[in-house]
């Protein structure tokens, strides 16, 4: 989803990796429904996270080399 946003015209996005979010939601559903109270489960942070720089953008060189995609 950040990708999206540089899509559109946007100089920059970082923000947590969708599909991770997407997957730690299965499991927390998954304990529920095996019956472990909605309260009792840990909250899980996400532990990835992207990065994503328009390549139309004028920055610094190093700013590209840390990005976890570049979008023209």
């Amino acid at each position: 989803m950040a990708t999206g946003i540089v899509e559109v015209g946007g100089l920059m996005s970082y923000g947590a990796d969708f599909a991770t979010l997407f997957r730690q939601v299965g499991v927390y559903t998954g304990n529920i429904l095996k019956g472990v109270e909605p309260d009792d489960p840990p909250v899980v942070q996400s532990t990835k996270f992207e990065r994503v720089i328009n390549l139309q953008t004028e920055m610094q060189p190093t700013l590209f080399a840390l990005a976890d995609e570049v979008i023209e």
